[in-house]
């Protein structure tokens, strides 16, 4: 059987998945039933994805991460090696909390540093950059840089991922930006 995408000879992919087109499976990784990954994604070794996540196009899972239910990336998320996502609040082994899971959505090209921890029921907006070892324990703004245990806001990066200086433009590709009631917006023609 010949598909549009590779999956690497020790990962598993569980009947009733959709693998979009282009995108690899690496070594040791599991595809849990129900979950659906885009086209042109990179997931790495020892990832677990599933049950019921939905991954969108483009998207970069690195090394040792594990989305579970509750879980959305829109397209172009990266996920550094062994972040985190967690899916309840007060896990006890002994307590079943399974109706209790909260939902995180991780935002168009957002970036999650390497262990670094989402703490579930929040939204990473768009763009954001979540720094290496943060843990992020409520919402994030479009393009804030979020730094610390518990993460803080540092600054602001650029659609390029530039760290944005004072003047608000990005030193890559020029692009400008303007800050209005706490949120970064391009500024059209700048």
């Amino acid at each position: 059987m010949s598909y549009d995408f590779f999956v690497h000879e020790s990962a598993y992919v569980d009947d009733g998945c959709t693998i979009g087109a282009g995108t690899k499976i690496w070594h040791f990784a599991h595809i849990i039933s129900g979950t659906t990954i885009g086209r042109d994604c990179v997931v790495g070794q020892n990832v677990v994805v599933g049950p019921h996540v939905s991954v969108g196009n483009g998207c970069k899972i690195q090394n040792n991460v594990s989305l579970y239910k509750g879980v959305t990336l829109e397209d172009d998320v990266f996920c550094g090696p062994s972040c985190v996502f967690t899916n309840v609040l007060n896990p006890r082994a002994h307590v079943q909390r399974k109706d209790e899971f909260r939902p995180t959505l991780v935002k168009q090209g957002a970036t999650i540093g390497a262990n670094a921890t989402v703490v579930c029921g929040h939204t990473l907006g768009a763009y954001c950059m979540i720094g290496a070892g943060a843990v992020v324990t409520h919402d994030v703004p479009a393009h804030a840089l979020m730094v610390g245990v518990p993460a803080r806001q540092a600054g602001w990066v650029s659609h390029d991922g530039e760290i944005l200086g004072p003047d608000l433009v990005c030193p890559r590709s020029g692009r400008v930006y303007k800050e209005t009631n706490g949120e970064l917006k391009d500024v059209p023609n700048g």
